[in-house]
């Protein structure tokens, strides 16, 4: 049978022969390429989701049966391990060598208005260093400072792996060894029309494809072999974090510690939210297990909900930092393909019967994205950590002067966190002056007050290397 016969033989048994309506047209290499994406497509599924298959089941019975998460509470002395005692154990786990990082790196800078991959945004607020140098010293300074590797895994999107692995390498991995650099991409889902079901074409010879969502790690990081190959070395957890948020604390012994001694599969950082309308995932419990409840899914009389004392008891907002243990992982990925898929309305450009690219002006497709915290509900002894949301929660979402999340108000709280950590160190800065400090010249305040001299006043803007 002819490539074209075999895929049109694929399309006509699930209602998409569309797809290989602009067949004659294209040149040997794009029949080649659009048959393979034909090939990679589950059409069965996708049917499937589009009439009802995707999503986690009734959210409204499971919000009205959550109640607060087990949870370690900033400064609560109703903790069950102290925070020194945490570090500890942390810090154990890390010069055992036990500790991988991965970070989710699979976007686009589109929002910012920057034509590249996020995490090749420059967000140093006076080095101009970007969140892939930032985040790839974070681990080496890690590996350093408990002299063992730290792994640094990157998975990255159709959209962002080429210009990733060329900007690492022509950085060369920015000091990071060879064998503990692990860079692999995601899969892909066809963008499918939301009136009819039929999957788009973006143009005549390819089809509409977009990211599977953070969820897609799972399968991703076993069918690239770096699950087995982290296994293989001995490391027993992985520290997640996506390329967006500079400052995640990598390797925070602390976090780790609290997952390892609560015996934990799956740890998630969390914030306080401020209002019940917080546009952020929900970490609640339900019959014994974590889940997370999206913002937009989140019942406005569950959300408003509130104890004797007037706080929220849906109250833990997830900042997307999670600790994982691998064989957790490893047991999981043979169920990767069982995680929910969740519908996004989205605007999709897309080629039309008669060859027209049309650009819509509402949402017109429907997506299929998966998401880490689905795991969730199959996690052990799953628990949250709180943080403080002014020294680790920084998301770079907009473009510059649009409100929040934006270039400067991420600078602003990187700023005010080097800041706070040169004061504690006995050094003062006077106002309005921007500084900076490398995380190969200190990684947090105890180790910034070994380097420099009490008394030490910076005047002008000054980035500590």
């Amino acid at each position: 049978m002819s490539t074209r016969n075999h895929c049109l033989d694929v399309l006509r048994r699930h209602g998409q022969e569309h797809l290989a309506a602009f067949w004659d047209e294209l040149g040997p290499n794009e029949q080649e390429s659009l048959a393979a994406q034909i090939d990679s497509i589950d059409f069965a599924l996708v049917d499937r989701l589009f009439h009802g298959g995707a999503g986690v089941g009734d959210v409204r019975a499971l919000a009205d049966r959550a109640t607060e998460p087990p949870a370690f509470r900033l400064g609560s002395e109703r903790n069950r391990y102290k925070p020194a005692e945490a570090r500890r154990r942390g810090e154990d786990a890390l010069a055992a060598g036990e500790v991988a990082v991965l970070i989710v790196a699979g976007g686009q800078g589109t929002r910012l208005g920057f034509d590249h991959p996020k995490g090749m945004f420059p967000i140093g607020p006076v080095s101009g260093k970007t969140l892939f140098q930032l985040h790839t010293e974070k681990v080496l300074a890690l590996s350093r400072r408990y002299g063992k590797p730290v792994p640094l895994c990157l998975m990255t999107s159709p959209a962002t792996h080429e210009k990733t692995v060329e900007f690492f390498l022509r950085h060369g991995r920015f000091g990071l060894p060879e064998d503990d650099f692990f860079i692999f991409r995601q899969g892909t889902m066809p963008a499918v029309d939301a009136r009819t079901g039929q999957v788009l074409l973006a143009d005549r010879g390819q089809i509409a494809l977009s990211p599977d969502g953070h969820g897609g790690m799972l399968a991703a990081i076993q069918r690239s072999g770096t699950l087995d190959a982290l296994r293989a070395r001995g490391f027993k957890q992985l520290f997640y974090l996506q390329v967006d948020n500079p400052l995640v604390e990598i390797g925070s012994p602390e976090f780790l510690g609290y997952h390892l001694l609560s015996g934990s599969e799956m740890t998630t950082q969390v914030v306080r939210k401020q209002s019940p309308k917080d546009r952020v995932g929900n970490v609640v419990q339900v019959d014994g297990r974590l889940h997370v409840i999206e913002y937009s899914d989140l019942p406005g009389d569950v959300a408003e909900r509130r104890g004797p004392d007037g706080s929220l008891l849906v109250w833990a907002g997830s900042i997307a930092v999670h600790a994982m243990d691998l064989a957790f992982l490893e047991r999981m990925a043979g169920a990767a393909e069982g995680l929910p898929f969740h519908v996004a309305h989205k605007k999709v450009p897309y080629v039309d019967s008669s060859g027209r690219r049309v650009e819509p002006a509402e949402p017109n497709a429907v997506k299929f994205e998966r998401f880490i915290f689905d795991l969730l509900p199959s996690a052990r002894n799953a628990i949250v950590v709180e943080v403080d949301p002014q020294r680790h929660f920084a998301p770079l979402k907009n473009a510059p002067g649009q409100g929040r999340d934006t270039p400067e108000t991420v600078q602003a709280q990187m700023v005010a966190l080097y800041r706070d950590w040169l004061q504690q160190a006995g050094a003062s800065v006077a106002e309005g002056v921007p500084v900076e400090i490398s995380p190969l010249f200190a990684m947090d305040a105890d180790e910034l007050a070994r380097k420099i001299a009490p008394g030490t006043r910076i005047v002008e803007a000054t980035y500590l290397a």
